[in-house]
């Protein structure tokens, strides 16, 4: 087995049903990867299951993307972090004060939860911001959305691979920089536009990989993911 310490893999668990999302988790171990439960398997077992994942000692991503008024997004934050989940995340076009109030509900619940705010979604072309009004090009609303998280006290944001040296840039290193849209160089793209290879994300200086379907679809998912570590460990 790949040796390591921290995995900077994140498994989307793109499972239709617990169980099959259950017989992937028998077979990993926490210091082979993270969890990313998101909203088709939180919607179907609850936070139950999310507290299933952080007793067994995985670092569990909740990634339902709190885009609401203020107070009710700041109150899903506090449960999130009663979950005990290492990271969730916010919108960032849901605007500062979401952000400031959302910040403040982490601090408040006493944990070392990461909060983190979704910039552009990595399905996003310039064609589908221009049908939403918005006149510039994915990376130039990825800088404006993170420099404004950043500002309201976000610890970093989600973003493609392929902005991540420019955020880097502007924002500096501690920024946490957690980037789906990875595809192995075999996997096919699916439906994410903007998408790099693990070693290329890692070199452009991403934080975290959300790796789903290249892992969760393979006929061995497992090994899949120990190709992956290894990729990134001899990057």
């Amino acid at each position: 087995m790949t040796h390591v310490t921290d995995s900077k893999v994140i498994v989307a668990l793109d499972y239709n049903t617990v169980a099959a999302a259950e017989r992937f988790v028998a077979d990993v171990s926490p210091d082979l990867c993270k969890l990313k439960v998101g909203k088709e398997l939180f919607t179907r077992s609850g936070p139950q299951f999310v507290t299933t994942l952080v007793n067994r000692g995985f670092d569990v991503f909740l990634d339902l993307k709190f885009h609401d008024i203020p107070n009710t997004v700041a109150a899903a934050v506090k449960v999130a972090a009663d979950l005990g989940v290492w990271m969730t995340d916010v919108h960032a076009s849901g605007g500062r004060r979401m952000m400031e109030d959302a910040r403040l509900a982490s601090d408040q619940s006493g944990t070392n939860m990461l909060l983190i705010a979704v910039t552009v979604l990595t399905s996003f072309s310039a064609e589908d911001l221009s049908e939403l009004g918005i006149g510039c090009t994915p990376e130039q609303q990825v800088h404006r959305l993170a420099a404004m998280a950043k500002a309201s006290g976000m610890d970093g944001v989600v973003c493609s691979a392929m902005e991540t040296r420019g955020l880097r840039n502007l924002l500096g290193n501690d920024f946490t920089l957690v980037t789906p849209g990875i595809r192995p160089v075999s996997a096919v793209a699916d439906d994410q536009r903007r998408v790099v290879t693990p070693a290329q994300a890692i070199a452009n200086g991403s934080s975290y990989l959300v790796i789903g379907r290249p892992i969760t679809q393979s006929p061995n998912p497992v090994k899949a993911l120990l190709a992956i570590n290894r990729e990134i460990l001899q990057d």
